[in-house]
């Protein structure tokens, strides 16, 4: 009775802000008028309010997932109109993407405990079995050729920085897309290519240890290692987004949440786009440069600390059902 009661009460705003949002699908947000955009920026108000009550007394979580889902297509529209060339670059990496990171982290999280699981295992399979590697795509030929020869391959980038790192950039982004895409698998295809690749990587590595170079082709990796393997679990977390709406919808339609869980995932992988360049950058002509080892690992110290401060600090504002101060700009002069 009193969830009816508070549906009565506030029903016709949060229909009005329906019809506002509908009214911007057609125009933009500084083409209504002056009214509308105040009345925009008080419901909206209002709604982020009611969500938080709603949330706060545990309410019907069907109401509660109605009230964020309107409360974020109003949010995402006071950005869109906000937020024009530059600006909207500017602001999806400032705030859009390690809000992103930081709301979806526990498939990011899933995304990396596979590939660290899968990884341990071929790393000890390999290590006490060399032919274990080939279950996990580990040719002979690359045994016989490299391993067993004891031959530094990554060496050869040294050779043309700019072909090897044009190389390593369309294979990390070849790695990265299968991971996301093959989400659409109901998510068994990222688990398997996250697998995969934490199986295969580790066996490498085991292959060269068992050889005695392993540390030399640790010191290459680790210099861009960390940039790409996080490039790798974000991606496949933005691959099990789309795998988990089509799975487990929850209370919405299954369309309805890949569209609200594939803008999330879209925006991880525009993200990890941007952090692909630089770790082919870093692989291309830091890991295979002749220089200390010591300064390979103070890159990826220095990468790991500037990567994870940016994702888990930048862009942290108040909630949304705490009156976000964007609302408050839509009463300001900029629109007046």
């Amino acid at each position: 009775m009193a969830n009816d009661h508070f549906i009565d009460q506030h029903k016709s705003a949060w229909q009005r802000l329906e019809d506002l949002l509908k009214l911007l699908d057609a125009t933009s947000l500084r083409r209504l008028h002056r009214e509308e955009v105040r009345e925009l920026g008080r419901i909206y108000r209002r709604t982020a309010a009611d969500l938080a009550i709603a949330r706060a007394e545990s309410r019907d979580p069907r109401l509660i997932n109605y009230l964020n889902s309107l409360v974020i297509r109003a949010h995402g529209r006071i950005y869109q109109a906000d937020a024009q060339g530059g600006s909207r670059v500017k602001n999806f990496f400032v705030k859009e993407f390690p809000q992103t990171f930081r709301r979806t982290w526990a498939y990011t999280a899933l995304s990396f405990s596979v590939f660290l699981i899968f990884g341990v295992i071929g790393f000890v399979g390999t290590k006490y079995d060399p032919e274990f590697s080939e279950l996990v795509g580990v040719a002979p030929a690359f045994r016989e050729l490299y391993i067993e020869t004891k031959t530094h391959w990554w060496e050869d980038l040294n050779q043309a920085n700019q072909v090897g790192a044009s190389s390593i950039l369309t294979h990390n982004i070849q790695v990265t897309i299968y991971t996301f895409a093959f989400g659409a698998l109901f998510a068994v295809g990222t688990l398997f290519f996250l697998a995969y690749n934490g199986a295969n990587i580790a066996s490498v590595l085991a292959l060269t240890y068992r050889a005695g170079f392993g540390n030399d082709l640790l010191t290459f990796m680790v210099g861009h290692g960390v940039i790409e393997l996080s490039c790798i679990f974000i991606a496949g977390g933005a691959g099990l987004l789309i795998g988990s709406a089509m799975l487990m919808p929850g209370d919405m339609s299954r369309a309805d949440a890949l569209k609200s869980r594939g803008k999330d995932a879209v925006r991880l992988m525009m993200g990890v786009a941007v952090l692909l360049v630089i770790a082919g950058i870093i692989e291309g002509f830091i890991s295979p440069a002749p220089i200390p080892a010591a300064i390979k690992f103070s890159v990826a110290g220095l990468t790991g600390l500037a990567l994870y401060s940016y994702l888990l600090l930048a862009g942290r504002v108040p909630n949304l059902e705490e009156a976000p101060n964007l609302a408050h700009r839509i009463n300001g002069s900029q629109f007046t």
